[in-house]
């Protein structure tokens, strides 16, 4: 155990002295200001198109705007369908008096955090975390001295997975400290215990409410933050499995794109093919089975999703620990 640990604290220490932390930091740093931006001149600019910044008469008009969308011709059934679950959503909660967009820190977090994954930003965070971490050294050369020590090979691949975890839990709860702090300054720290209701069921493409219940933002807000870390554990994973499989960090980082694109690509054009549901990409938006959004593919919920990346992320690491513990990694 002491041994492990060892590693694991080489292993992060080797991150640090390549930046890795700082760039993260700085790449969150960057954009987060610039989401809160578009999000404050987003808000202002529908506040002066309807002349009121009460959220009843905000509401109304998005409702609207959405069932002239429903009833315009050339939309896809799909998406007609998804706005339909919108607009059923939306007018609960004016039934209900409720906001669902209150001002406030904890409100853009919750927003943020919902679309993170399906932006692909905390995906591409975890990929620069995790694409060389094995292809890196191999190309450096630095791994033959490594696996020359005394030291079986499991345990040095076991090292790196669990210093790519640790890096990745960083990250994500970095994310949400720097969203909440620099939002701060534009829409206030309040509004942790607003209501937010949860527990939308879509059933044959329609909204059931039978099982809605009101909770607290703070609480809404962690089981976002875990099923987001989740995902991007399984990210990281995957990953971390073609950092093994490829000989160049380059040609890793091409596969993991190609592989995070195809999610966004199949969820838009492929939505009737019932196949596509088994990729790993097309699973990673959980958080939008909390706030009771409508799959654009048919079949998928979120105990299919969790069981698909579960699949996917046990199958890549016992691929990963297979091919290094018996390939030529000197070669």
């Amino acid at each position: 155990m002491l041994e492990l640990f060892q590693l694991v604290f080489n292993e992060i220490e080797k991150m640090i002295r390549k930046k890795r932390i700082r760039v993260i930091f700085l790449i969150l740093l960057v954009l987060m200001p610039i989401f809160v931006y578009a999000q404050l001149q987003d808000t202002q600019e529908l506040i002066k198109r309807l002349g009121t910044d009460n959220w009843r008469t905000v509401l109304q008009q998005k409702i609207v705007d959405q069932q002239n969308r429903v009833n315009s011709s050339g939309i896809p059934n799909e998406w007609r369908n998804w706005l339909k679950v919108q607009i059923d959503q939306e007018q609960y909660y004016l039934d209900h008096n409720i906001n669902p967009t209150a001002p406030g820190a904890p409100t853009f977090i919750r927003k943020l955090v919902e679309q993170s994954i399906d932006w692909l930003l905390l995906p591409l965070l975890v990929m620069v975390i995790s694409i060389d971490i094995v292809s890196g050294e191999r190309g450096e050369g630095t791994i033959k001295l490594l696996l020359t020590r005394p030291i079986k090979r499991w345990k040095v691949l076991l090292s790196k997975y669990i210093a790519i975890c640790l890096l990745i839990s960083f990250s994500v709860v970095l994310f949400g400290i720097l969203a909440y702090l620099i939002s701060g300054f534009a829409f206030t720290y309040k509004g942790w215990g607003l209501p937010v209701l949860s527990g939308f069921v879509i059933r044959n493409g329609h909204l059931v409410t039978d099982s809605v219940q009101l909770i607290p933002q703070w609480q809404y807000i962690l089981m976002a933050f875990g099923l987001t870390w989740f995902v991007c554990i399984i990210i990281g994973t995957l990953t971390f499995t073609v950092s093994v499989l490829v000989r160049t960090t380059p040609a890793a980082m091409g596969i993991m794109l190609a592989s995070l694109i195809t999610g966004n690509v199949l969820s838009g054009l492929a939505t009737s093919w019932k196949g596509a549901k088994y990729f790993f990409s097309v699973n990673m938006d959980l958080t939008n089975y909390l706030a009771g959004q409508l799959p654009m593919i048919n079949g998928l919920n979120m105990q299919f999703s969790i069981m698909n990346l579960s699949i996917w992320g046990i199958v890549a690491l016992i691929v990963a620990f297979f091919v290094f513990t018996r390939q030529d990694m000197l070669a």
